[in-house]
């Protein structure tokens, strides 16, 4: 039995919101402590077939942590101790941001999921930039960039560049988040001539490699027109999916009509369908996103065209052991289908 085992219980007892930050107060304290450093011998699964590169960046693996869990870049090295090969931190946006009211994220147990509307709660771009530029991690680090609530969306451009300008030195690669569908009107900078400005401009600053995040609610037409901006403008990657607001007829929690982002088990195969779709139709890698929970899940992904993977919702319900476990399966599942690399696998089922 692992520890997790008798932990989540008692976690589970406690509102989400509240379990979430007892977890990243035992994630800081061994970060603090230099546990963390220890951690790796015990998490982390070394293996050549496991690493390649993306976007001109080394990782160790292909299972990172999305943006979300580590909102203020508080525990990356905790995480990275996990056996992560890569952390993206935020949500951050230009000004300190309370979020959105409590209760405003919700356990869906009986679906393995969850549905958040938390706002982009984060500690600010001058924050979170000084906290990045004091943290020594081993493995890459990305931003997730979003928009301040307040901020117009004729004035979006110019918010999402304060904020890069902040972070550019620690970030090994930055997201522009125009997909989170708690903040009001958001999704709307996803259209093509609100995302040339964001994104040009970021280009114009130098940001790289910078990628897009995109929303699982999409139409195929204007996933494809959002995917000409990136070919157009020349972007490293493409991150798919972010949470949806659609609500499958299978859930069974009592807070499924919450409003909010759905993530985690009920999502995972639209998500790897949009991973095929986005894969099929651009040659910058993929992060793919979405339900992924165990080693099948991750391939799947892996096999429709994902270099990389990150998961949130599936840390919560397996526990700190999953990207090792993750990790140990794909390379059985490597070794099985005959492939010397997890770079070997990447896009497979599209041919």
């Amino acid at each position: 039995m692992q520890l997790y085992d008798v932990a989540k219980p008692v976690l589970f007892q406690l509102p989400p919101e509240t379990a979430h930050s007892v977890v990243h107060s035992m994630l800081g304290v061994a970060q603090k402590s230099g546990i963390d450093r220890t951690l790796v011998q015990r998490y982390r699964v070394t293996d050549p077939r496991l690493s390649s590169t993306v976007f001109d960046i080394d990782v160790p693996n292909p299972v990172g942590v999305a943006a979300g869990f580590d909102k203020n870049a508080e525990v990356p090295s905790a995480l990275s101790g996990l056996g992560f090969g890569h952390v993206e931190v935020g949500g951050v946006t230009a000004e300190r941001q309370s979020g959105n009211p409590t209760p405003r994220l919700f356990r869906l147990a009986e679906d393995r999921a969850l549905i958040n509307r938390m706002g982009f709660n984060n500690h600010g771009a001058d924050a979170v930039g000084a906290r990045l530029a004091r943290t020594r991690v081993d493995v890459p680090v990305g931003v997730n960039i979003g928009k301040s609530k307040s901020t117009p969306l004729s004035e979006a451009a110019e918010d999402y560049l304060y904020t890069y300008g902040r972070v550019e030195s620690s970030g090994d690669y930055f997201v522009v988040n125009v997909s989170s569908p708690n903040t009001p009107g958001l999704r709307e900078l996803q259209n093509r001539d609100h995302l040339e400005e964001i994104l040009g401009t970021l280009k114009d600053a130098g940001a790289s490699p910078l990628l897009v995040k995109l929303s699982p609610d999409l139409t195929d037409k204007a996933t494809e027109a959002a995917l000409a901006v990136v070919d157009d403008l020349e972007l490293d990657g493409v991150i798919t999916t972010n949470t949806t607001t659609d609500r499958p007829d299978s859930l069974e929690s009592i807070h499924r009509a919450e409003t909010g982002g759905l993530s985690g088990d009920p999502i995972e195969e639209r998500a790897t369908r949009a991973v095929r779709f986005v894969a099929e139709r651009t040659d910058v890698p993929v992060i793919g996103v979405g339900g992924v929970s165990d080693a099948a899940g991750a391939y799947a992904k892996i096999r429709a065209g994902a270099s990389l993977v990150q998961l949130y919702t599936g840390l919560i319900y397996e526990g700190p052991t999953i990207a090792r476990d993750i990790n140990r399966g794909l390379l059985e599942l490597l070794e099985r289908d005959g492939f010397d690399s997890i770079e070997e696998a990447v896009g497979v089922d599209l041919e």
